[in-house]
């Protein structure tokens, strides 16, 4: 598909398709079945196939075959329309510049094969006709067998690994139909004894293999060098070289191991805590308190319930490690000088839902960036989801292609980092260090007044979308935006950079860039942003089909522009990329405070957690910043070991023969196998081109069960490294992207349950990265000096707190669904692995027994009663000891991770903040959701684009969330307050009972101190409602207390100590 191809509106199930051009204004394509030349005038005419001549497959401006031979001869070699450059077909004469072209050769026509039909009769002798093939020579130019197309520009057939050209295809003989004979080529002897004696067929094969020997494209087999060997005269060269090909052999990554000073206390510490929190449970226990039994057994259940949960976060980060990349050794592997690039084409992901909530300024810096990426343009597509279906969002994205043309060659000519203009022009750095051109001041100085003048256009965009027009939006032809109605409307689809229509203003080609909008109908559910995603995995496929996908937030830009190939150090690594899923990079945030208040930079999670699962199995996804394998997410399992040989039997010994496979077996064996090439003759034919020992011969009904009922979609999942055909047409591309993107397409399909994202949770990264982990996939987390991505996050109190709840919800929701990790996946997911991944879904039930430890200090100062019993002095040796364990846990933790103190203080206070407020709330939403059925909204967070006085800090807005924390600090202040009264009358002795209640209140207003901040905003002022809520519970609670009063033991009768009475 093409970037001038226009609008695309329509819809699958109502069979609608409108194209709309005059929006671009650009001129519309000629239809394919002209049959005058536009040129002279005279009939196109037709092939020696009989089929419609067609000069130019990306637009089919109709051009006869002498207009065109001329056009290639003596002109421009240039389309008139599309201004592509025409392609050598079949029959035609080279001209200069064809060598450039990666198409296959017409040998047919090229060489006089006709005079040697009898030679090749007479060596049929010998040949097996049951499989007429020859294996690829190393010494020969790879040929393709009839009936299969080449991989199109934007995934070049360079990019087949070496490995995979050698050992997986076979190519039959060119021109020959399957069944008639072939012959074996020795390229040790002349070409002549052959009957070729074509002068330019030496030559050329003379330079080829000068070429393949000049590449370094060897391969060692027990200790002999393949591939023709090298020559003799080539043995200088080859040794200068050596080292070079050496580093490119090497490993692209490493495990760096924690060092042992580090890691080794660190574990013995948490082995005697544990030793020392069992004797502290034990104690609790065996030791009641008799007189306030109600508080001792509800503390007791709350004290073994946090050891349980510290047992879920702590032991899975036993193994943490590092990780380094090597981009220099990717380079010498994929990227070699003077040959076009073999790394693996990228697809990025952008969504996006409400263009007030998300500005489309930081929409368009995210783009921005992308497009800049340091990754060959050819390999890079960049695919933007708008879930609401908004002309602002659509039109802004225009501006952005626009404004891209000059931004791109900017950044690369300069190599600025960041690549996201808004933050690279409010850096407040040296932007002069390390420049060495002379106009790079100039050039600065313009492309900031540029980028000024595109966020006043942008502006304008947002201030005219804020008044909408009673009849809808129009676009500029007149036509009304197909999205008006955000809640019922086709499927859209427009590519604004690319193929055909992305240059910058040097005449360099621009990544891709797709606008894609999915068709949403009442009646129909349609998932949020899980199924949002799975729409632009299923586009992608039909468009470009790169075999690797990024997906990242709106407001999360690319920070360091080698990102991409950060991750595939992992990917591309033949030893570790086989088995890995997703690449999880660490989420970095810009805008926050100094201080952090909310921990929204969450490091311990990022900085600790994710190190240690990276150790076992790999770290769960967490929604953004993550590269995936798109293999991976079709379901499929991770490629198994190398089988062992198979053994010569004669099958009639049921010991020796061949182990039949059962279904479930079989389905499992199916999943590791690497998909066949693609076969544009249908999805019979590719399945035969599986090996049998590797593959699960699936029918095509079998296939549109599980992907749904579009065949181009389906062929797209049997190429495992991508790509889409040369003779697709752009049309019917359009027409199944259009329809993968309709509303009903999932129906009676595996999508969501086992494709994809996974539905059933607001956290859908969760769950999906789960269900990856759960077939064997292994993850990889890769942190590299320079932050691959930054986003922004919610600053402010009430909004991070509902952020907060979202995710816990989510964990909720699958603790309640079948896919709970308690009981689901066993088999391939690891014990340790499966701790972190229940860890990560009981969470929010910690919020039950955190307010009720947080409501015993007030209680206890209130009735002057205590959850402890008088200690010995034996006794008291726990307590301290599991304090200083604790306390040295927490300091080991910081050294080996590198986490400050501030940073893990700030996350401990959090921890409580949320446990008593969105995470109870969370909890009580789950189970009205789950059991009820009474669903919440999902709110999208808010990104804010002014951080410069961090406003939003100090902003207050009303949310029940407060409520609960702010109930907590008022009855603990109150309580404080009434236990040191109470001291003070009752003299001295009373003291020491008190300090331990005084130390409990305490450690609750100390976590709950940011909470306090937040209430009191900039003016140190809090307002009304929240007081008149908070004392009216507090007083509601204590007068309740005071009433009922259970946990003090009552007295039946007089008592007779005190009155004296002798019975």
């Amino acid at each position: 598909m093409e970037a001038r191809a226009g609008l695309v509106a329509g819809s699958h199930n109502r069979n609608e398709l409108v194209v709309i051009h005059g929006h671009e204004e650009r001129k519309p394509l000629k239809p394919l079945n002209g049959q005058d030349c536009q040129i002279c005038g005279d009939p196109v005419g037709v092939t020696t196939e009989g089929e419609l001549f067609v000069a130019c497959n990306e637009c089919g401006f109709p051009v006869c075959r002498p207009c065109y031979e001329y056009e290639r001869r003596e002109g421009n070699q240039c389309c008139p329309q599309c201004n592509t450059r025409y392609k050598r077909l079949k029959g035609s004469p080279r001209v200069e510049g064809d060598e450039d072209e990666e198409d296959i050769d017409d040998i047919e026509h090229e060489f006089n094969l006709e005079a040697q039909q009898r030679d090749r009769q007479q060596s049929t002798n010998g040949i097996d006709h049951e499989n007429p093939q020859l294996v690829h020579n190393p010494g020969l130019p790879p040929l393709l067998p009839k009936g299969h197309s080449v991989v199109s520009g934007e995934i070049p057939a360079s990019y087949y690994p070496e490995s995979h050209l050698l050992a997986k295809l076979a190519h039959p003989y060119p021109g020959s139909e399957p069944g008639s004979a072939r012959i074996t080529i020795d390229p040790n002897k002349d070409i002549g004894a052959y009957g070729y004696g074509n002068v330019a067929w030496k030559e050329r094969l003379d330079g080829w293999k000068s070429k393949e020997n000049k590449s370094g494209q060897l391969q060692m087999t027990d200790g002999k060098y393949q591939n023709g060997g090298i020559p003799p005269n080539e043995a200088e060269d080859f040794d200068q070289e050596k080292p070079m090909m050496d580093e490119a052999r090497q490993p692209l990554s490493r495990k760096v191991p924690i060092p042992s000073s580090k890691i080794n206390p660190y574990r013995m510490v948490i082995v005697i805590r544990l030793i020392v929190l069992g004797f502290f449970l034990r104690y609790r226990i065996l030791n009641p308190v008799r007189n306030a039994f109600g508080l001792w057994l509800t503390s007791v259940i709350c004290e073994i319930w946090f050891a349980i949960s510290w047992i879920l976060d702590q032991f899975p980060k036993w193994f943490p490690i590092n990780r380094e990349t090597y981009l220099d050794r990717l380079s010498l592997r994929y990227e070699r000088e003077g040959e076009p690039s073999m790394l693996a084409p990228v697809d990025l992901f952008v969504s996006t839902v409400d263009p007030l909530k998300e500005p489309p300024l930081v929409t368009a810096n995210t783009v921005l960036s992308i497009l800049a990426v340091d990754y060959p343009v050819d390999k890079v597509s960049c695919y933007i989801s708008d879930d609401g279906a908004s002309m602002l969002t659509f039109e802004s994205l225009s501006e952005t292609s626009e404004f891209a043309r000059k931004w791109v060659p900017f950044c690369k000519k300069f190599n600025i980092e960041p690549r996201a203009p808004e933050m690279y022009f409010s850096e407040k750095i040296d932007y002069l260090k390390d420049k060495v051109q002379p106009t790079f001041v100039k050039e600065r100085r313009a492309m900031k007044r540029e980028y000024e003048e595109f966020k006043v256009r942008i502006n304008a965009l947002v201030a005219k979308a804020l008044k909408v027009p009673k009849e809808g939006w129009i676009m500029q032809d007149g036509t009304p935006w197909p999205g008006n109605n955000t809640r019922d409307h086709p499927g859209i689809l427009q590519v604004f950079l690319g193929h055909g229509g992305g240059l910058d203003t040097d005449g360099n080609e621009l990544p891709r860039l797709v606008y894609v909008s999915r068709e949403k109908r009442t009646g129909f559910q349609h998932h949020k942003k899980a199924g949002a995603m799975n729409a632009l995995v299923r586009v992608s496929a039909v468009l470009t089909n790169a075999p690797f996908m990024l997906n990242l937030d709106c407001d999360h830009y690319i920070n360091n522009s080698k990102a991409v190939k950060e991750a595939m150090c992992f990917m591309m690594d033949p030893k570790v990329g086989r088995k890995v899923c997703y690449v999880q990079f660490p989420q970095r945030f810009d805008g926050i405070d100094r201080n952090d208040r909310y921990a929204n930079r969450n490091t311990v999670f990022f900085d600790i957690n994710m190190k240690g699962l990276d150790g076992i199995q790999g770290p769960v996804y967490v929604g953004t910043g993550c590269v995936f394998r798109r293999y991976a997410l079709y379901g499929y399992e991770p490629p198994r070991g190398q089988k062992r040989p198979k053994m010569v039997t004669c099958d009639c010994c049921p010991c020796c023969g061949p182990r039949k496979r059962t279904g479930k077996s079989s389905k499992k064996t199916a999943a590791g196998i690497p998909a066949p090439a693609y076969n544009p003759d249908g999805i019979e034919e590719g399945l035969d081109a599986f090996d049998e020992d590797k593959a699960l011969l699936m029918s095509q009904s079998d296939f549109e069960k599980r992907f749904g009922q579009s065949s181009a979609f389906i062929q797209s999942t049997l190429m495992e490294n991508g790509g889409v055909p040369h003779t697709a047409d752009p049309a019917e591309l359009l027409k199944e992207a259009i329809h993968v993107i309709s509303c009903g397409y999932e129906d009676k399909t595996e999508w969501g349950k086992e494709l994809g994202w996974i539905y059933g949770s607001v956290t859908e990264d969760i769950l999906t990265g789960f269900k990856m982990h759960c077939r064997g996939w292994r993850s990889i987390y890769c942190m590299p000096k320079l932050a691959a991505f930054k986003g922004s996050a919610p600053i402010n109190l009430s909004d991070r707190l509902n952020q907060v709840l979202r995710w816990a919800l989510g964990s909720v929701e699958i603790f309640l669904s079948r896919h709970c990790p308690i009981w689901y996946g066993y088999g391939h997911l690891k014990w340790l692995e499966r701790l972190a991944y229940i860890n990560t879904i009981v969470y929010p039930l910690t919020s039950l027994p955190l307010i009720a430890y947080c409501t015993l200090p007030a209680i206890c100062l209130l009735t002057g009663k205590f959850i402890m019993p008088s200690i010995s002095l034996f006794a008291s040796f726990f307590f301290i000891s599991l304090f200083l364990a604790i306390f040295i846990t927490g300091i080991l933790e910081m050294r080996w991770s590198g986490v400050s103190i501030e940073e893990w203080w700030r996350n401990e206070q959090f921890w409580v903040i949320g446990g008593v407020s969105a995470h109870f709330f969370a909890v009580i939403q789950g189970l009205l959701k789950v059991l009820a059925g009474i669903d919440t909204n999902f709110t999208v967070t808010a990104k804010a684009t002014d951080d410069g006085d961090f406003g939003e800090l100090y902003a207050f807005k009303w949310t029940t969330l407060l409520i609960p924390p702010t109930t907590l600090l008022i009855i603990n202040l109150v309580g404080v307050v009434a236990g040191f009264s109470d001291a003070i009358s009752n003299g001295y002795q009373s003291w020491g009972p008190l300090f331990g209640k005084f130390f409990f209140a305490f450690w609750v207003i100390v976590h709950l101190y940011p909470f306090l901040k937040g209430l009191m905003g900039r003016q140190n002022r809090t307002p009304t409602i929240v007081v008149i809520w908070s004392i009216l519970l507090a007083s509601i609670f204590s007068l309740l207390w005071v009433r009922v009063n259970p946990f003090v033991v009552k007295v039946k009768g007089p008592d007779l100590k005190q009155c004296g009475i002798n019975c």
